[in-house]
């Protein structure tokens, strides 16, 4: 497997100096992962483990974190939660009953995160998630922070992009995969293509694990929409559509609101993947892309074989934002890092970073990254226009 090395800028003293840390006695800090490693989304878990690898393997190739005169290294551990509640909760008893695990590092899936939160609030433990459900945030759940941008930060920049490129868009259908995430995204999509002058023909819902789309397809291509959007759908279950919506003659927009993997999309839907618009995809090998996301994401693919994206990365930069957190707290004490965590500022694979959304959820738990959209062209993701929030901008230039 892909390894990087994290080692290669060090001069010799730096590298003396960590040999000496090395051989001192060290402690290990368990930071675990909840994310379907199995199943249609298996593509975000495990692009999301292997992330959270490489930023474990960093923080300790730099000399590990350091709190209470004490160094620290981090430790991963992934637990697969099949994308189900029933499976979420199961993970949330194992990672903090039975293994021991200090802090949740990344989860994927609003009904895994709720069925989790139940424990990890009440026992006082950070949860990092990529989870869009409005509803798992807030100051009831003040240990729980969102690691990438979810619809509230994506879906106006991003339907306000896609009518721009075609004004002449009248109509819409919507497909939500049918649980706690496709549930709470529905609503906030029809409003804001409504706000646009889109009506929504149909709004309709399958049940994750569905194998076949036909009838789905059938359903879109005798509505004829001007537009698909296929909300929080994982890209193999969008390719199924647009294979079939391809022998069906249908070519107007498509639109992925949790469009990631473009490799996953074209693999099965491959020339009918052509021109569909991602809101949470990236190009993390082109110009906008920092040094560390373009090495990282050379190792995904040679590691995975595929691009790393918007939800898999996110637990490279939680675990960097954890780092600070506990050395501005200067304990490993969850409350104590938790204290500090809203406030803390550091590097993230973007750039310089933080949490903010106070405005939006009373309680300042949304990583500050920028949106991005891409369009498949050519079977690979391009971006083509990115935007910084108001919040991320003032950061910035603080």
């Amino acid at each position: 497997m892909y390894t990087t090395n994290w080692l290669r800028p060090l001069g010799a003293a730096a590298l003396t100096l960590l040999l000496a840390q090395a051989g001192a006695a060290q402690e290990t800090l368990k930071l675990g992962i909840s994310a379907p490693l199995s199943g249609a989304a298996a593509t975000w878990g495990l692009g999301m483990e292997w992330a959270a690898e490489q930023a474990a393997e960093r923080v300790n190739a730099e000399g590990g974190v350091t709190a209470n005169g004490k160094t620290y290294m981090f430790d991963i551990v992934s637990y697969d939660n099949k994308y189900s509640a029933t499976e979420g909760a199961r993970n949330a008893q194992t990672m903090l009953n039975r293994d021991g695990i200090d802090f949740i590092a990344g989860t994927i899936g609003t009904a895994p995160v709720r069925a989790m939160q139940a424990l990890t609030e009440r026992k006082g433990v950070i949860l990092f998630t990529t989870a869009w459900g409005k509803s798992v945030k807030g100051p009831e759940f003040p240990f729980t922070f969102t690691q990438m941008n979810t619809p509230f930060e994506i879906l106006v920049p991003f339907y306000n992009f896609i009518k721009e490129q075609h004004p002449d868009l009248k109509t819409a259908v919507l497909i939500s995969p049918n649980d706690a995430t496709g549930q709470e995204l529905e609503p906030v999509a029809v409003e804001t293509w409504k706000s646009l002058g889109v009506e929504m023909l149909a709004s309709d819902w399958y049940e994750r694990g569905t194998t076949e789309f036909q009838p789905i397809a059938t359903k879109i291509a005798t509505l004829n929409p001007d537009l698909v959007d296929f909300s929080a759908a994982p890209p193999t279950d969008v390719g199924s559509i647009l294979k079939e919506l391809d022998v069906l003659g249908w070519n107007g927009v498509k639109v992925m609101s949790a469009g990631t993997s473009v490799d996953a999309l074209t693999a099965v839907a491959g020339e009918a993947a052509e021109g569909a618009y991602l809101g949470a995809s990236a190009d993390f090998s082109g110009e906008t892309a920092t040094e560390v996301q373009k090495e990282l994401n050379a190792g995904a693919r040679e590691a995975l074989g595929e691009p790393l994206n918007g939800i898999t990365i996110s637990s490279y930069d939680a675990i960097m934002a954890l780092r600070a957190a506990i050395e501005e707290a200067d304990s490993i004490d969850p409350a104590k890092v938790q204290a500090v965590l809203s406030s803390v500022r550091f590097e993230s694979s973007y750039g310089p970073s933080g949490f903010g959304g106070e405005a939006t959820y009373d309680y300042p738990q949304q990583l500050l990254i920028p949106v991005i959209v891409t369009r498949v062209e050519n079977g690979k993701a391009v971006e083509l226009t990115r935007s910084n929030p108001a919040e991320l901008e003032a950061l910035i230039n603080d």
